[in-house]
């Protein structure tokens, strides 16, 4: 480290890059290579499709590219937000001045895949640029060089906006909000665009899109000369104003890292009287989910989802989804709370010393997260369908809404002591307060199970429902609470008998396990099928499937954006069953695939 010393700019972005590198490198094992070249692939296919959208759809192509910048914002505040590999703290001892440092640290962020895919969907800039010419193509590349760096620098300085000032609930409520509601506006954000009017609003998302920095190289290509070289010269003088904020939060993080993410305990619920058992377990977690950060941002992400997700469909009379909005918030809330046990870090030691603790810390986890969501959630169902109008919705949200608590209160319990992902201890988390440390790539996975196992728990009660509008609300509340006693007894049972287990992997990590295949030793082909059908398969099975099955058994005329409605009649029934087939064949490739491969590495080591 004696060269570290007196680093030169040069020398310090040029350790950045090799540090970053090595960690990457040395990080590339087992599932996370496979996820690594799964993602690259699928990236470059998208960057590909971005440039053949500037040759052949080039009116579009702003669009293409604010989709990309959006990326940027939000993907790395949804995954582990924003977690970092080089973390400002670790050269806040370094005599280099603030300015250096940040610099360097942009450096090291652009040694990844994900700036070099994003390259190559920018090069659509100077595709696009040879319509007007030699002097577009420079121009484009030019904007296209300037536009990932931004992309990269907006990115970097929101996450350490973040990190500096999440520092109580309200603000990490403020940020879950925020995330909540942009990820509802990615999936029915164009629903007021369509309220707006056809023409006016095409006319107007154009002007917006180019009045992002993301389609700022397009507006600079349509310009005249002068004033194109101006938008470049503007757009670099955004990123040195970007990279002077940087500097300064990073400088100002450090000096605040020691004071912690966790609010103060004072004001914490007393829900219970702390007597004995499950009782005790559930206002630990009720505390625990009064002062943790990361899960208030996860309730309020949940909760302004399911809010926000209904009333963009109001804005086009659409009223169907509204009587749903708290069932949409037990979902979102039980996949936010996958992780249950992985959050805590190696607290679980405490149970593990104190004997018989499983059952009752297991059942206190259970109802300390009925207690935190089932008022919301009955709240929103209730006032939803009341205000909404739609009287048909009743037996469905008084029978989905028991079963659905309970369901989610069983498989977050169970999925915690089976699908851990180890995470830092909260005491040990880093500058931003958001970042739980864990592999974000397998909790998101676990989160995606959660999405589906939930609401199949629920299946019986929706069974009951079509047989008879009201036999569904005894079923619900059977159901739910089987589920809740059933997978919760699963689950102590688990950590009774692998308690030790757990705790290893949450101080260790995973270990190492030669003969056990991974999704890394799929072909690469296999590789990005299996991605391609887990991201992608619910889209065929819910929202094109089951949903407008269920609108069409009930009667429900609004055809919304569902495909088969809009079919002739004939078409209708053959689409629905075609797409809940696809979403259910997808589910079995990504699933069999993987466990072939198991059973016939272990027939030929044997």
């Amino acid at each position: 480290m004696a060269h570290l010393l007196t680093p030169g700019p040069t020398a310090l972005a040029q350790h950045m890059i090799r540090m970053r590198l090595a960690l990457m490198r040395n990080s590339l094992r087992g599932d996370d290579a496979a996820n690594l070249y799964t993602g690259v692939s699928l990236g470059v296919l998208l960057a590909f499709g971005t440039i053949a959208v500037a040759v052949l759809w080039p009116a579009y192509l702003p669009h293409t590219l604010a989709v990309w910048f959006s990326g940027w914002i939000f993907g790395p505040i949804l995954f582990g937000g924003g977690s970092e590999a080089l973390r400002p703290e670790y050269f806040s001892m370094l005599p280099a001045t603030p300015g250096r440092i940040a610099a360097a640290l942009l450096a090291g962020a652009f040694a990844g895949p994900a700036p070099a895919v994003n390259l190559i969907a920018l090069l659509s800039l100077p595709v696009y640029g040879w319509r007007f010419g030699p002097a577009g193509v420079l121009i484009g590349l030019g904007a296209a060089v300037t536009t990932l760096i931004t992309m990269v620098m907006v990115s970097r300085v929101i996450v350490a906006l973040i990190g500096l000032f999440v520092r109580s609930r309200a603000t990490a409520a403020a940020v879950g909000i925020a995330i909540g509601t942009a990820i509802a506006l990615c999936s029915n954000g164009w629903a007021p665009f369509v309220a707006l009017g056809g023409t006016d609003t095409a006319a107007w998302s154009q002007v917006l899109v180019r009045a992002l920095p993301s389609g700022w190289g397009v507006a600079a290509i349509e310009a005249p000369w002068p004033l194109a070289l101006a938008i470049l010269v503007a757009g670099a003088g955004v990123i040195a104003l970007l990279l002077a904020a940087w500097a300064v939060l990073l400088s100002r993080r450090v000096v605040s890292a020691a004071r912690g993410g966790m609010p103060t305990r004072r004001g914490a619920p007393r829900p219970f009287p702390a007597a004995s058992g499950a009782r005790i377990t559930a206002v630990k977690e009720l505390r625990a989910w009064w002062r943790d950060l990361v899960r208030i941002q996860l309730l309020a992400l949940a909760l302004s989802y399911a809010i926000v997700t209904p009333l963009l469909l109001v804005t086009i009379d659409s009223w169907i989804m509204v009587p749903f909005a708290g069932l949409i918030a037990i979902v979102m809330a039980a996949a936010s709370s996958a992780n249950l046990y992985g959050a805590d870090g190696t607290a679980l030691w405490l149970t593990l010393m104190t004997p018989g603790a499983e059952r009752a810390d297991v059942r206190g986890r259970q109802l300390a997260w009925l207690v935190v969501v089932g008022p919301a959630a009955v709240v929103l169902s209730l006032a939803g369908t009341l205000v909404s109008g739609q009287a048909w919705a009743w037996p469905w949200v008084l029978g989905l809404l028991p079963a659905l608590l309970g369901g989610a209160a069983g498989l977050i319990v169970l999925l915690g002591v089976t699908s851990l992902v180890p995470g830092t201890d909260p005491h040990k988390r880093g500058g931003n307060p958001l970042s739980t440390g864990a592999d974000e790539t397998a909790e998101t996975s676990v989160a995606w199970l959660v999405l589906i196992a939930v609401p199949a728990t629920a299946l019986p009660t929706a069974g009951a429902i079509l047989l008879h509008p009201w036999a569904g609300i005894a079923t619900g509340v059977l159901t739910g609470a089987l589920s809740a006693w059933g997978l919760g007894r699963i689950a102590h049972r688990r950590l009774e008998n692998h308690g030790i287990d757990l705790l290893n992997l949450m101080k260790h990590g995973p270990a190492p396990q030669a003969d056990k295949p991974t999704t890394a030793d799929l072909p690469i082909q296999h590789r990005i099928g299996v991605t391609i059908s887990y991201l992608i398969a619910w889209l065929p099975l819910f929202p094109q499937g089951l949903v407008p099955m269920v609108m069409k058994i009930v009667g429900i005329e609004d055809r919304g954006w569902f495909l088969a409605l809009h079919l002739p009649p004939v078409w209708q029934w053959p689409t629905i069953i075609f797409m809940i087939a696809l979403g259910l064949l997808m589910y079995g490739y990504a699933i069999l695939i993987p466990m072939r491969l198991g059973s016939s590495s272990s027939a030929a080591t044997s």
